[in-house]
């Protein structure tokens, strides 16, 4: 666990400088996108700043993971180990190549008010405001602190939903603010009644290092009701079923690079809190009390996404769906809580991250390839472009959970972690989902491979990136298959996790 440090810390310590320098250059640069005078110099600001911070990012979270047996020292205001180094390698990765991603959508959203050079900043001061507020809550060292923060993302990224100005995606917007305001909602009336009943007298209190000492002395019903209270509020954010109305619509109008952005970096980051949360009551409540929100949670998402990835959609749709299910099997992993699911959790926090991160990013030139694709299910894709096709196949083929792809890999451990928590009831259901999930995306995989495509296109010379991007995705992918293989039970890495013994 994290080493708290209870003397002051000077600003000049080079940690603190490096977490200030990484939340602050993304602010700047949302400032400057109004500064500069012109289109071209909006988006090298975008594009360098993105590059710097994703950078500050992987390198924090490398050096807290790396020191797992003794983490990297918190300071007062923040806190870096493995746990949220893990979540903060994966927002930083995604937000950088959602930047980067950025210029390709910009440069064919011609129609609307996506046009104009002051809608081209907003944009990038929208994705820079959003990006710094995910980025802070792996590093919040309070509950209260992180919950506002959480709070803070809504508005950027509604703002991003509704980029395109098109009824759908207003609509799409409002129903995103106000279903995810009012769990937040709940959340805090949690929050409220975790401070009240411990009997803090300070907001410090709410510290994740501080809460498990300030609980125990909570009865166990106060902390039964509120855990339930912040669990049922986040749920909402983290598009749980049956709180998930919101995100099928939001995904599915969002430009795609956010839509990477609220698939594989905001979800995870809000299911982060509700992970600390469930650590930090654990001396507080029973073992049973701490994992029937999060395996009910999951089982119930899992048993909402299979119908509906079944169904012909939109390729866009589709892998919304797929984001509830993949959220569903992580909450169940959390659920379970022996250290071989605590291990699957990781591998497949990251793997999810990478293969749905990278089926956003295809959307682009799929979209301008094929329009009618935004509405309709995308079929034949092998026969348009190649690189195209390549990276929608590598998405879909890993989010199914095909060897030899990290996702495989996780799912086996989180079931097998079920069995050894003692829970071969919830195991069973959940492999019973995951196969009938995985049958739903195998089809989606061959009907969007296979036909007469609807459009005809050579590759242009944009599709380079795009197939740098699959194959830089693919590889990182087996090098975490070969990772997880080594993250083995019982580790210090898994322990530092939460994986104790069970």
């Amino acid at each position: 666990m994290a080493i708290r440090i209870s003397c002051e810390v000077s600003v000049t310590d080079f940690p603190t400088v490096l977490v200030i320098a990484l939340l602050a250059i993304p602010l700047l640069s949302a400032a400057g996108s109004f500064v500069v005078r012109s289109v071209r110099s909006a988006d090298n600001l975008g594009r360098a700043s993105a590059l710097l911070t994703g950078g500050l990012a992987v390198g924090l979270a490398v050096a807290a993971i790396a020191d797992a047996p003794g983490a990297v020292a918190a300071e007062r205001w923040y806190v870096l180990d493995p746990l949220g180094g893990v979540f903060l390698a994966l927002i930083g990765a995604v937000g950088t190549l959602s930047a980067l991603n950025s210029h390709s959508f910009l440069d064919h959203a011609s129609r609307g008010p996506a046009s104009s050079r002051r809608a081209r900043a907003g944009y990038w001061a929208a994705l820079n405001l959003f990006w710094a507020a995910l980025l802070a809550v792996p590093l919040a060292d309070n509950l209260g602190i992180a919950w506002l923060l959480v709070e803070a993302t809504t508005a950027a990224s509604a703002v991003l939903i509704t980029y395109s100005g098109k009824p759908a995606a207003l609509e799409a917007g409002w129903k995103y603010v106000v279903l995810t305001t009012l769990g937040l909602t709940v959340t805090l009336l949690g929050i409220v009644v975790v401070f009240a009943a411990s009997g803090a007298d300070s907001i410090g209190a709410l510290d994740w290092s501080a809460l498990a000492d300030e609980v125990s002395g909570m009865s166990a019903e106060a902390g039964l009701v509120a855990f339930v209270l912040i669990v049922v509020g986040l749920a909402a954010k983290v598009g749980w079923a049956p709180v998930h109305s919101w995100l099928p619509d939001a995904h599915s109008e969002a430009p795609p690079p956010v839509s990477a952005l609220l698939s594989a970096a905001l979800l995870p980051a809000v299911l982060l809190i509700a992970w600390r949360t469930k650590l930090a009551l654990g001396g507080v409540l029973d073992d049973d009390s701490l994992r029937i929100p999060f395996i009910a949670f999951g089982l119930a998402s899992l048993a909402v996404a299979v119908p509906f990835l079944w169904r012909p959609m939109p390729f866009k749709r589709l892998l919304a769906y797929s984001s509830l299910e993949h959220m569903g099997i992580i909450a169940i992993g959390i659920g379970f809580a022996s250290p071989i699911a605590i291990a699957g959790v990781v591998v497949h926090v990251a793997g999810h991250g990478i293969a749905k991160s990278l089926g956003f990013y295809a959307a682009t030139p799929l979209l301008r390839q094929t329009p009618a694709a935004a509405t309709k299910p995308a079929v034949g894709l092998a026969g348009g472009s190649g690189s195209v096709a390549l990276a929608t196949g590598v998405s879909l083929f890993a989010l199914a959970g095909l060897p030899p792809f990290p996702l495989f890999l996780s799912e086996l451990m989180i079931l097998l972690g079920g069995f050894e928590a003692g829970m071969p009831l919830a195991a069973s259901a959940t492999a019973l989902l995951l196969a009938l999930g995985f049958l739903g995306l195998a089809h989606a995989l061959v009907e969007a491979m296979l036909g007469e495509p609807r459009t005809r296109r050579r590759p242009s010379r944009s599709a380079r990136p795009l197939i740098v991007l699959t194959i830089a995705s693919a590889a990182l992918m087996l090098v975490l298959t070969v990772a997880g293989t080594m993250l083995l039970p019982g580790s210090e890495l898994v322990e530092a996790l939460g994986g104790g013994p069970s």
